[in-house]
């Protein structure tokens, strides 16, 4: 699902694109940049309360596990199917014109990647991805689905038909009833399967915290987009960068725990705020 059509600017876009003018930018994005594809988040003015499954949860119980995994098969494809909004096409075409020098992502749902964007650093992993927490080994998320649907047939089809498939953020799905939902494990070892994605509880890997504080000291301006800044893995990032004394500016809809460090606070949607800028030619920003 694409946001609707852009009559004019947002109020403060001419704003950004003068802080943006001649400058390297890196940009931060949250939940809020892929509302528009129709995948929720958990935090938005608008978001029903949900409280994230942790990672001490799921790997300290059977019956979390079986919960999550029940939840999974049946939102993932919905995650799976869903396309780049404006806002991701207008930062694809902003790096593919020199202006944004990479993207930091807090999202799971790859659509940086589907939009075109080329250097994107998925801080909290992907959906598409799951691991062996015994072993390490790696299996795709579609060779999980084959297998979970081997040991549960007609799982989905009767939870559908009984209460209709309502969709959660992170690839889940709202499921109550989940006691005989089967899961499989590592088919190498016997080892615990978990998404390839960091948990609330789980720390990002170190390697990928260093190249995204490389990519923050080496910009010029940290564009921060649909993000609260809630958790630490994405606060961090605009603490560094004002620390350097490099310019911040942030597009969310309501208020985030960076806004004490920002240059330029927007509260506007992310797509109708990129899609508002000229990124044809020369690749440097305009407002239309």
């Amino acid at each position: 699902m694409s946001a609707p059509p852009v009559d004019a600017a947002p109020v403060g876009v001419d704003r950004l694109v003068d802080l943006v003018a001649g400058r390297r930018v890196v940009a931060l994005t949250g939940a809020g940049m892929s509302t528009d594809s129709g995948i929720p988040d958990y935090r938005g003015p608008d978001s029903p309360p949900r409280t994230p499954m942790t990672y001490q949860q799921f790997m300290g119980d059977a019956a979390f596990r079986r919960h999550y995994w029940a939840r999974n098969h049946l939102g993932w494809r919905h995650m799976d199917g869903t396309r780049p909004n404006a806002g991701h096409r207008a930062l694809a075409a902003l790096e593919r014109g020199g202006t944004v020098t990479g993207v930091l992502t807090q999202n799971v749902d790859l659509l940086h990647t589907k939009a075109g964007s080329r250097r994107v650093i998925d801080l909290h992993g992907s959906y598409a991805q799951v691991r062996c927490m015994a072993c390490e080994h790696r299996i795709s998320r579609f060779s999980l689905a084959d297998r979970l649907t081997a040991a549960n047939p007609g799982f989905a089809e009767s939870v559908s038909a009984a209460t209709g498939v309502e969709i959660a953020p992170d690839a889940d799905a709202v499921v109550e009833e989940t006691a005989h939902f089967r899961v499989v494990d590592c088919e190498r070892c016997g080892g615990i399967l978990k998404p390839d994605i960091v948990y609330f509880g789980e720390s990002v890997p170190r390697d990928r915290v260093d190249a995204a504080f490389g990519l923050v000291e080496s910009a010029d301006l940290l564009l921060v987009l649909g993000s609260s800044l809630t958790v630490m893995s994405g606060l961090r990032f605009v603490r560094r960068a004002a620390k350097l004394a490099i310019p911040v500016a942030i597009v969310n809809r309501g208020a985030t725990r960076g806004d004490e460090f920002a240059t330029l606070k927007l509260e506007t949607g992310c797509s109708e705020t990129l899609a508002a800028f000229n990124t044809q030619g020369d690749g440097n920003l305009r407002s239309v």
